[in-house]
């Protein structure tokens, strides 16, 4: 069974870190371009960023942008969102997904109706939630 399992959600206080995982079973990521997302309360999904697993190289939104890390262990079949800095503003739910890449570069805009169709598995969520 394919799955993408997101974990590292939590309760930080405001200026605190955050390191979110998205582990994958039933398939490897070699192939994959992996991306994080995030939905605020009564707010729209919006991308965060994006690594293809095939060469590392990354993408980011404005969200978390300058805060944030995309990063891959392939031998552990993860990817991870290393937060830092974190606001209140940042708390929401965030989800990773993921595409079989056949391009250059990994796909990822803040406006989700526009990526929205290309990610094929998505996770289940990890709540993130930053105190002021």
């Amino acid at each position: 069974q394919v799955q993408l399992v997101e974990s590292g959600g939590g309760l930080v206080q405001s200026g605190g870190s955050l390191r979110l995982s998205c582990t994958a079973s039933g398939f490897t990521l070699d192939h994959y371009a992996i991306g994080w997302f995030r939905q605020a309360p009564g707010k729209e999904r919006e991308g965060v960023s994006c690594i293809d697993m095939r060469d590392g190289s990354t993408l980011y939104t404005d969200s978390l942008k300058g805060r944030s890390t995309i990063s891959r262990d392939s031998a552990k079949n993860t990817v991870y969102l290393q937060m830092n800095s974190l606001k209140p503003e940042d708390t929401a739910v965030y989800y990773c997904a993921g595409y079989t890449t056949v391009q250059a570069m990994c796909v990822m805009t803040e406006d989700v109706s526009v990526v929205y169709g290309i990610y094929e598995h998505w996770g289940q969520g990890t709540q993130v939630t930053v105190s002021s």
